[in-house]
């Protein structure tokens, strides 16, 4: 499918997600039927390995810049099992450990991580989760990042639904306070338990859903960041390397390599990053772009961010579309708990 291809379908469902329109399809009736059937299979070998277990990854990071008075910054991972880190065994190999030792090196500032976040959680689930993430008015997280999507599409989720739920979600989180980064769906057609000829259907689906979380994201004042291809090139080079033991879940390099996409947009979102790298670099092929267009070419391309940039003209909103340099972090564990 084309960029310009990706764009109409991806206006479409999110037209659909605003207004209320009902189930705009993915790929398909039928076909959408056979890929059920090759995830169900696949969510049959999906675990940590021997046990389903997640690791508690909440706590505080980066306490070596405490300053007395001086409030750490506050991280919430919101989402499903890619957010909440299932695959890995050890606290500070999840993505929320990542980001949050990642943002107190660049801010040098404390970070306090919760995660609200559940395996197998759908786009349905956002809206509980943000009522546990808000439920103290006092202490409204500074970022949240919200990684969901893949389970929407196993599963079947009318992509006008999912997007409007996600939406919802980031409206209520934007409205308290928090900035929002959403990692969109991922590439599912690189899950080794699903064959071709099902494969190809699964990254159309994946990327139809994807570029229409960011146009919904983006309209609510959040930013997004591709995952898709990141289960692409990268992942299918090195299946051993970058999946876990279950051939569906990221393995710690896996996790690694997602928060290197993600942390730059998180750091910009924060305001830390300097004031030059905000602008777009044509060495790098960014710019201002039409959201529906932007939103097209970041589901192709991994580490893509995409963020609100002007009001809406002509041609309707518009967006700045970055592809920023990737920001390896240290794993690092919690040195006390989050209270």
């Amino acid at each position: 499918m084309t960029s310009m291809s990706r764009a109409r379908v991806a206006r479409r469902i999110a037209a659909g997600a605003a207004y209320g329109g009902g189930g705009v399809g993915l790929a398909g009736a039928a076909t959408v039927g056979l890929l059920l059937a090759e995830a169900r299979l696949a969510r049959r070998r999906v675990g940590n390995g021997t046990t389903p277990h997640v690791p508690n990854a909440d706590g505080l990071y980066g306490a070596a810049y405490t300053v007395p008075g001086e409030p750490a910054l506050r991280l919430t991972m919101l989402g499903d099992s890619t957010a909440a880190g299932q695959g890995v065994h050890r606290a500070g190999q999840t993505p929320g450990a990542l980001l949050a030792s990642g943002v107190a090196a660049v801010a040098e500032r404390p970070v306090g991580l919760s995660t609200v976040a559940v395996p197998g959680a759908r786009s349905d689930d956002l809206d509980r989760q943000v009522t546990l993430t808000l439920a103290d008015p006092s202490r409204v997280p500074d970022i949240c990042v919200i990684m969901v999507g893949a389970n929407d599409v196993t599963h079947r989720t009318p992509p006008t639904r999912s997007v409007r739920q996600l939406a919802s979600a980031v409206r209520r989180l934007r409205t308290a306070g928090a900035e929002v980064v959403v990692g969109t769906c991922p590439d599912l057609g690189t899950i080794e338990p699903v064959r071709q000829p099902l494969r190809w259907l699964a990254r159309r689906a994946s990327r139809q859903l994807a570029a229409a979380q960011t146009i919904g994201v983006v309209e609510q004042g959040g930013r997004t960041v591709s995952l898709g291809d990141l289960l692409g090139p990268e992942f299918a080079a090195n299946p051993r390397e970058l999946f876990g033991p279950d051939s569906y879940h990221p393995s710690v390099e896996g996790y690694a390599t997602a928060a290197m996409a993600v942390l730059p947009t998180v750091c910009a979102a924060l305001g830390l990053w300097p004031a030059e790298e905000e602008r777009p670099d044509a060495a790098r092929r960014e710019g201002f772009l039409p959201v529906a267009r932007a939103a097209a070419e970041a589901a192709a391309e991994a580490g893509t961010e995409v963020t609100a940039a002007m009001p809406a003209g002509p041609r309707g909103p518009w967006a700045l579309l970055k592809r920023r340099r990737r920001r390896r972090v240290p794993e690092a564990e919690p040195v006390a708990p989050q209270a």
